[in-house]
């Protein structure tokens, strides 16, 4: 597959039951064969997104001493700022071009998972901040919901087999900042080639050149969205869950051509987890003599525990 497929929420929210069934056949092909899909008809307004872009750049715009007192110590790094470089991926060194922010879980009726879950960070400078990006946590996290229901009927589950996992999952909302390129990186790119850890990824922002996704056959396919899209691609969790016959597909961010290094760029990436005790056992029907069970059992708490360490941001 040479490019990114598109498909429509609306269509699965319809009362259209042929019109369902296409969005649930395209999004399960999608996932299958290339691991990502470019949404629209998802419950993010543009208003809504024009108001947390304002909102980050002016955060990641302050001095860098405001920026440090909100990178909170010992939670690797789940809430709040993380400073530019700290975060590597799997089997790498060289830390990755950029800093980023994290909103975590509004977690209701649920003593248990709120003491488990850091509290979010709240950034006293600007009170829309904080508003603004649980609405939108909120709006992302119910596009996922949709979007995992269809992919339950693909899987022949029941409709509803992820959603007592996902409510009040351990989902990250994640603002990121790529900052001007300074000198000639060694080694290092904006987001160095990976696989996300997650059930699904929900990314705003791939209106531009940078996101890359590696098909099949090992090419690097640009993945550009419209601005009413939203890039979704399954994590490794949903790849474990079903024997990777829904890909987890690796993916980077590349530097941008010298001309433009001057220049940021911003993306927000919403990484959909599950509660931690989920199990991440394959599916008895996504295995069979052509496809044996390729993962060993694992709940979704201690996957995620394993992936950041491997990251570099829990230490062991």
């Amino acid at each position: 597959m040479s490019s990114i497929p598109s498909v429509n929420l609306q269509e699965f929210l319809s009362n259209d039951k042929d019109q369902k069934q296409k969005f649930i056949q395209e999004i399960g092909n999608a996932f299958e064969n290339i691991g990502f899909v470019a949404l629209s008809g998802h419950f993010l307004s543009d208003e809504l997104v024009a108001d947390l872009y304002e909102e980050i750049k002016v955060f990641f715009n302050q001095p860098q001493e405001l920026k440090d007192s909100y990178e909170i110590e010992g939670i690797g790094g789940q809430r709040g700022y993380t400073s530019f470089g700290k975060e590597h991926a799997k089997g790498k060194k060289e830390g990755d071009l950029k800093e980023f922010w994290h909103f975590g879980q509004y977690v209701e009726n649920d003593p248990k998972l709120e003491a488990e879950y850091p509290d979010n960070v709240l950034v006293k400078e600007q009170p829309k901040f904080n508003v603004i990006g649980e609405e939108t946590f909120k709006m992302l996290e119910k596009t996922a919901k949709y979007v995992l229901r269809a992919l339950a009927l693909h899987l022949n589950l029941e409709e509803t087999y992820f959603d007592d996992y996902i409510k009040n999952g351990n989902s990250i909302l994640r603002p990121i900042h790529y900052p001007p390129i300074k000198d000639e990186p060694k080694n290092a790119v904006r987001a160095a080639a990976h696989g996300d850890i997650n059930l699904i990824t929900l990314l705003m922002g791939a209106h531009g050149k940078g996101l890359q996704v590696k098909n099949h056959n090992g090419d690097w396919v640009d993945a550009i969205a419209r601005p009413d899209q939203l890039m979704i691609n399954v994590g490794d969790m949903l790849s474990r869950l079903t024997n990777n016959k829904l890909k987890s597909t690796i993916h980077q961010v590349v530097n941008p051509p010298k001309e433009l290094w001057g220049t940021s760029r911003y993306s927000i990436p919403f990484f959909m987890h599950p509660v931690s005790e989920m199990p991440l056992n394959c599916l008895e029907n996504c295995v069979d003599e052509n496809n044996p069970k390729q993962f060993e059992d694992i709940t979704a708490g201690e996957f995620l525990h394993e992936r950041l360490i491997e990251l570099g941001l829990i230490k062991k």
